[in-house]
């Protein structure tokens, strides 16, 4: 395969018209072809690229032998004549015939993204001394907030001895995992020390480690504080920068054994939601996934072992933060295990303002809260993280009850007509 750009492959969560028509608009292909495509109605969309023009073209010629819709396309937001994005459309079964044909790292990656886009078979997030099960149910990961001025109003400050109290009813509503945090990530925040963030962080660490029987996760982007939490008990890196901030922090995950969150942020907590911008929202995101997996898996992490958060209110206008929910699924082309944090979110409460009102406080977020859980699960997501675990775990049982269906084999081969013959 010519060049050495990453090839990325993703399964288009929507094939309704408008959105089907603005991905190809996105990429600058033509009209007639564009409208060629959606007149065959086929059932699944997928976005292959970026590719040296002539591997483009040998995709496209795949795709048109197994009965596929294949165009090429600009890739959005870069300007290389030399490469393109190929849209195929087809079948789900004619999509996997593609990626036969074609063969090598594309047909690769092809496989894998249709792989992980569908709800996968059970897969094992191994959390050191403990093993969590991914794909039997969502899982609820609790946060707690070891900060003075957390945006939700949660936060505690520095009462360790209130903060292992919180985490151990967590727990009791269950909770399958804990996520502490020492600093907050609210919009305009200030970075902390790191002197002061781990005399946040470790006492409730190490008191929850040897409290409660559910991984706990240490929720920071230094490396020093996740070596220290790992040191007390903590079980999972949960890394808001997705690896960028510090170099050194796959290496101390992968070291200790732990799992990595890696998640999409765009800018600092600072400046994140300073009129952020896409030219190709799911793209760019999953981009910046794909480049943080590939460093952990670097440190020696496993992809499985990884596991992506899109970022939702992290440097996103609610017209983002929206579309990323609705599209979720897409993210699990990745073919790592996705967790989704809309709790008590800003974006919540713009949806929910009436005209004339103050915004709606962050604690009066649990109904629009619940309606983002739901859909995230149906959307394909492993952990929802949340702060009103109780209420969330009743919401989660519920979806998973509807999108977790298991269809068993019949008991006989009898049709339903010949059983009502029968009697």
């Amino acid at each position: 395969m010519k060049g050495s750009r990453a090839v990325r492959a993703r399964v288009l969560d929507s094939v309704a018209r408008d959105e089907v028509m603005a991905e190809l608009h996105a990429r600058g292909a033509d009209s007639d072809v564009a409208e060629t495509v959606i007149r065959r109605g086929l059932g699944r969309a997928m976005l292959v690229g970026p590719l040296a023009l002539e591997d483009a073209q040998g995709l496209r010629r795949a795709a048109n032998e197994a009965g596929a819709t294949a165009a090429l396309a600009k890739p959005a937001g870069r300007a290389d004549p030399e490469r393109a994005d190929v849209v195929v459309m087809g079948s789900m079964g004619q999509l996997s015939a593609v990626a036969e044909a074609t063969g090598g790292e594309v047909g690769a990656r092809v496989e894998a993204a249709l792989r992980g886009f569908a709800l996968p078979a059970g897969r094992v997030l191994r959390c050191r001394d403990r093993e969590l099960a991914l794909g039997e149910r969502t899982l609820v990961m609790g946060i707690i907030n070891v900060t003075p001025d957390s945006f939700s109003g949660d936060g505690l400050g520095a009462d360790a001895a209130a903060a292992i109290a919180q985490g151990k009813q967590m727990v009791a509503d269950g909770a399958d995992i804990l996520d502490v945090g020492g600093e907050s990530t609210r919009p305009g925040a200030e970075a902390v020390s790191l002197e002061e963030e781990l005399a946040r962080v470790l006492p409730v660490v190490e008191g929850l480690a040897g409290e409660v029987d559910v991984p706990v996760s240490i929720d920071t982007y230094k490396s020093r504080v996740a070596k220290e939490a790992l040191a007390r008990g903590a079980s999972i890196v949960n890394d808001f920068s997705g690896l960028h901030a510090d170099e050194e922090m796959a290496r101390v995950a992968a070291e200790a054994g732990a799992p990595m969150v890696v998640m999409h942020i765009q800018g600092t907590p600072r400046d994140m939601q300073k009129n952020p911008r896409y030219a190709d929202v799911i793209g760019e995101i999953s981009d910046y996934l794909e480049e943080a997996i590939a460093r952990a898996e670097a440190a020696g992490i496993g992809r499985d072992q990884v596991v992506v958060d899109p970022g939702i209110g992290f440097g996103k206008k609610l017209e983002h933060n929206l579309e990323i929910l609705r599209r979720l699924r897409e993210f699990r082309c990745l073919g790592c295990p996705v967790v989704v944090g809309t709790s008590r979110k800003s974006m919540i409460g713009m949806i929910l303002d009436l005209p004339g009102e103050v915004r709606l406080p962050a604690e009066e977020r649990l109904e629009g809260t619940a309606a983002t859980v739901a859909l995230a699960v149906a959307g394909g997501a492993d952990i929802v993280r949340v702060h009103d675990v109780k209420e969330m775990v009743r919401v989660v049982r519920v979806a998973d009850a509807i999108a977790r269906v298991r269809y068993e084999k019949p008991e006989s081969d009898h049709t339903w007509a010949e059983k009502r013959e029968q009697g």
